[in-house]
């Protein structure tokens, strides 16, 4: 049997039973732990990319463990991690890796799917509900998208950045989300960073990603950081500031 291969970048070693609905009570100050679901692609290269989010987020206390396959996707791995993010091109998910995920998230798991993971999937009507909409064309620019939510404790105090990227357009998108962000091209206005709850749970994307344009910017850091604090929960939340 073919073992999935993990590679954890943090000193700190992964925590058992960190998923959960953010009502638990206080927890001790520690480290988040967050699954980093790739794929063995140079195109979205995930492989390369998430050590440049790894670098700008350890020293704010996310460590990730990274893998490029999908069979991770399963309750007893899953509830070893705060979240998981997923940017990958995987075309399908089994019923059990579905279902293992929709639980996850339900119960209080955090779920982060950046950029090319809104055309994950797409045998999973669930799935695509999960994320809040699905990738359909782009082109590309440079841009920089715009905050329509500044209220919002995710983008209170957030500065936008300008960068190369592809320029995307979604469709299926659900009814019940925030839209925190949108990327304006002449009279038209494409949501591109938003969250929504998800029973217990949250989920966060966002539209940004294609390549190290993107992933090296610190500002993108912020917003994946932001994002994920959010996603969370106020205890973990908490528990992730008490570290400083």
């Amino acid at each position: 049997m073919t073992k999935t291969a993990y590679i954890v970048f943090a000193a700190m070693p992964i925590l058992l039973c960190c998923s959960g609905s953010s009502d638990q009570g206080p927890l001790e100050a520690r480290k988040m732990e967050v699954l980093f679901l790739g794929h063995n692609s140079e195109h979205h290269n995930s492989a390369a990319f998430m050590p440049l989010l790894a670098s700008g987020l350890a020293p704010r206390g996310i460590s990730f463990s990274y893998t490029a396959d999908p069979r991770s996707l399963n309750s007893e791995n899953l509830d070893k991690y705060d979240a998981v993010l997923l940017y990958a091109n995987h075309d399908e998910i089994t019923d059990s890796q579905d279902r293992a995920l929709q639980k996850y998230v339900k119960e209080g798991g955090a779920f982060l799917p950046i950029h090319c993971a809104s055309y994950c999937f797409r045998n999973s009507d669930d799935f695509v509900k999960l994320v809040g909409g699905q990738f359909v064309s782009h082109d590309t620019a440079v841009f920089t998208a715009e905050v329509i939510d500044a209220e919002h404790e995710i983008m209170a105090g957030f500065i936008p950045f300008e960068t190369w990227d592809e320029t995307y357009v979604h469709e299926k998108q659900v009814r019940r989300r925030t839209v925190l962000m949108e990327r304006i091209e002449g009279s038209h206005r494409e949501p591109w960073t938003w969250i929504k709850e998800y029973g217990k749970g949250r989920v966060f994307y966002t539209a940004y990603g294609h390549d190290e344009r993107t992933w090296s910017q610190a500002g993108f850091h912020d917003l994946i950081f932001r994002g994920l604090n959010w996603a969370i929960g106020s205890q973990k939340s908490e528990a992730l500031a008490n570290l400083n």
